[in-house]
């Protein structure tokens, strides 16, 4: 059943359903378990960053969560339903996944790219329609590479590159989405870029958004919650201000440093010292 709570995100929206949550997982590749007895709950019209040290198991959750690995033990949930029991199509019409660092087909273009997000709306008796064109010119428009469609998609800047992967998830229609570290290998003005698209994705679109980010300050300005894992379990969940704490820097982190408020948002803002033996 979907439990359900109040709370209000940073943009005044009130929500009180949790649309993705893992209860009891445990998740890992062969024998070697990575995540253990995790609970996690993804709340309606909230952005979610996933926060931790290299190797506490961030994407395998991400992985779980957008059912590409199943758990061992304890199960994923979708709007309350066992998400490894709902047909595939079904669940792709709801939830899209942007895993790390993707690759398209040589050659293949930016509005080729796209198209493939209306996949999960086609059938034998429903091919491609004028619907799925305006949505596809749409996620175009939107992301602003109206007029990369017709560029292969290996010839894009890493910026352009992710927002053409973006506006194939946005073409897709879903309420979902998952992001995996979409800032990989990218300079800080183009991982500022891509966030904000995100954050567009969720104020303008509604859309609930759960990603795993590396830096802490651009998470905790631009997440309204965050979940901190170390040696995959999760230390601590909330809002940034509750997360990002010089206690917590130095039990997950092994970082020494100072938190302080951001001249700009208001959020957290970690000033690093230096590391901490733990």
């Amino acid at each position: 059943m979907t439990s359900t709570r109040t709370e209000t995100t940073a943009q005044g929206e009130q929500t009180d359903r949790v649309r993705l949550a893992a209860e009891g997982v445990r998740l890992g590749y062969g024998d070697r378990t990575i995540v253990d007895d995790l609970d996690l709950e993804v709340l309606h019209g909230t952005v979610t960053a996933v926060i931790g040290p290299n190797g506490c198991g961030k994407s395998t959750l991400l992985r779980a969560l957008g059912r590409l690995l199943a758990p061992t033990k304890g199960h994923v949930l979708l709007d309350g339903r066992r998400i490894d029991r709902m047909p595939t199509k079904e669940v792709a019409t709801v939830l899209g996944l942007l895993p790390q660092a993707p690759t398209a087909p040589e050659g293949l273009t930016v509005g080729d790219l796209v198209a493939r997000g209306r996949h999960p709306h086609q059938a034998w008796y429903r091919q491609w329609s004028g619907d799925d064109e305006e949505a596809v010119a749409e996620a175009l428009a939107w992301t602003g590479i109206a007029d990369l469609a017709e560029r292969p998609v290996d010839e894009l800047s890493g910026g352009q590159r992710q927002r053409a992967w973006i506006s194939m998830a946005l073409a897709q229609g879903t309420e979902l989405l998952l992001l995996d570290e979409p800032t990989t290998f990218l300079d800080l003005a183009h991982q500022v870029e891509v966030l904000e698209l995100v954050d567009r994705l969720h104020t303008e679109r509604g859309r609930t958004v759960v990603m795993v980010l590396h830096d802490l300050n651009l998470a905790a300005r631009y997440a309204d919650r965050l979940v901190a894992m170390r040696d995959g379990r999760i230390m601590a969940s909330g809002t940034p201000a509750e997360v990002i704490t010089e206690p917590l820097l130095r039990e997950v982190f092994g970082l020494d440093a100072r938190v302080v408020p951001d001249p700009v948002a208001g959020t957290p803002l970690v000033v690093p010292i230096g590391t901490h033996r733990v």
